[in-house]
């Protein structure tokens, strides 16, 4: 077994599930088990809980330049039913050459890659390039409150001069199949960007009253209306800059004209590749938890809802103003979790991070990518650090990479991992000439 597969099993032997819930104990464990690696190897980490065993780990390792790199993942993971996978979703067992549980895409191989590289700079006493800020942290899979959003306002100083980020989301293969006189094509897809989340609870008031009587204002028929009115809502096509070049180098690495007047239809046409900019050529909301009533025979004076919103960088206004009018007077809404979309340039790293993928898979063809949904990228960048998605990994073409996200039977192939170790080395170790 590779050391990237051992670390990998290991942490997802920890049972990390964040339910959204205060305890955070699996958090501990994991972050105990990175702290004792980091220490292993010389490396000092600092271990800091926002709350009872809601716990992250940060450590620097010095390079050649002080203007410092931070590469930040999470420890935690979104619950896992073992009756509905083939393997135990908290087994961390190794089957024809993948490593299985739940957060094996989501982040917990990122998060061993990262440490292989850091164990093989210690082994032969290399540094890298710039200063490298290590970053392990809780509750990205809720709102971040207990971990990112904890870092940068109780410990800034530990992300003292870093200007960029590396993150999970980016940088993965998409293997597209070609005629039988062409080796198939493989797009690797470095996210230079994500949308806002506007996580929302919206509440109808009505007049309580029995469950016989006529209604006089029924909070749960008026919540009713309103979420259908958004779930029905066709938003409008909205081409950010970001979008606008991934479907330029999408076009260029296919051989083919995108029709941007088209997009939805293109999307078909385009399978899997299309699927790289079907969720971010439009803000979105989607109703997910209802709660109202009692008792059958009793019409509730409130309903409450959540809804899902995601917005593209640069049209939370016009978002929010459609919310508004979709829910109507009756519905009033208030922000669980809120921030902005991010983007960062598709030059400087954006170069470095794609020379380094070329250098292993000279045949790639990396293109900009913008994320639909949301990562701790949204809080450092309240601290000016540029982010991007960065979890290099080769993939064969048969696993759905995009299913595996908090999605059943959650694994990662050996291979990418031991793949994407040699793409980091390359971009952040500094080696002689």
């Amino acid at each position: 077994m590779t050391e990237v597969a051992s670390i990998c099993s290991d942490l997802l032997k920890i049972d990390t599930t964040n339910d959204g819930t205060p305890d955070g104990s699996g958090e501990r464990l994991a972050a105990e088990y990175v702290a004792g690696l980091l220490s292993g190897l010389g490396i000092e980490p600092t271990v800091f809980e926002s709350a009872p065993r809601r716990t992250s780990v940060v450590a620097r390792i010095p390079g050649d330049s002080s203007e410092a790199l931070l590469i930040h993942g999470h420890l935690d993971v979104v619950p896992a039913d073992p009756a509905e996978w083939k393997l135990h979703p908290f087994s961390g067992e190794i089957a024809d050459g993948c490593v299985n549980g739940r957060g094996a895409v989501d982040m917990k191989g990122t998060l061993s890659m990262t440490l292989a590289l850091v164990s093989e700079w210690a082994r032969q006493g290399l540094r890298p390039k710039r200063d490298i800020v290590l970053a392990f942290l809780a509750d990205e899979e809720a709102t971040g409150e207990y971990g990112a959003g904890y870092a940068v306002t109780r410990h800034r100083d530990l992300f003292e001069g870093c200007t960029e980020a590396i993150s999970e989301s980016g940088g993965f293969s998409v293997t597209v199949p070609r005629d039988a006189a062409s080796d198939d094509l493989r797009v690797y897809p470095v996210a230079v960007g994500e949308r806002g989340t506007a996580w929302m609870k919206v509440t109808a008031h009505g007049v309580a009253g029995h469950g016989s009587k006529p209604p006089a204002d029924n909070a749960v028929a008026e919540l009713c209306r309103a979420l259908a009115r958004l779930a029905d809502h066709r938003w409008p096509v909205r081409l950010t800059p970001a979008v606008a070049s991934l479907i330029e180098g999408l076009g260029r690495a296919l051989g083919t004209t995108i029709d941007l007047d088209r997009l939805d239809e293109e999307v078909e046409r385009l399978g899997k590749v299309g699927t790289l900019f079907k969720g971010v050529i439009r803000n979105s909301a989607n109703p997910t938890m209802l709660t109202a009533g009692y008792k059958v025979n009793v019409i509730p004076g409130t309903a409450e809802a959540h809804v899902d919103g995601r917005f593209l960088p640069g049209f939370r206004d016009e978002f929010l103003e459609t919310i508004d009018k979709l829910l109507g007077p009756k519905i009033s809404r208030e922000f669980v979790s809120f921030g902005d979309g991010v983007a960062s340039p598709t030059e400087g790293l954006f170069d470095d991070l794609c020379s380094a993928l070329l250098a292993e898979d000279p045949a790639g063809r990396p293109v900009p990518y913008v994320m639909t949904g949301g990562t701790d990228a949204k809080s450092f960048a309240t601290l000016g650090i540029r982010g991007y998605g960065f979890a290099p990994l080769l993939l064969d073409p048969r696993l759905d990479y995009f299913g595996m996200f908090h999605g059943v039977d959650e694994r990662v192939p050996v291979a990418g991992l031991e793949f994407g170790v040699r793409v980091l080395d390359r971009l952040l170790t500094s080696r002689a000439a």
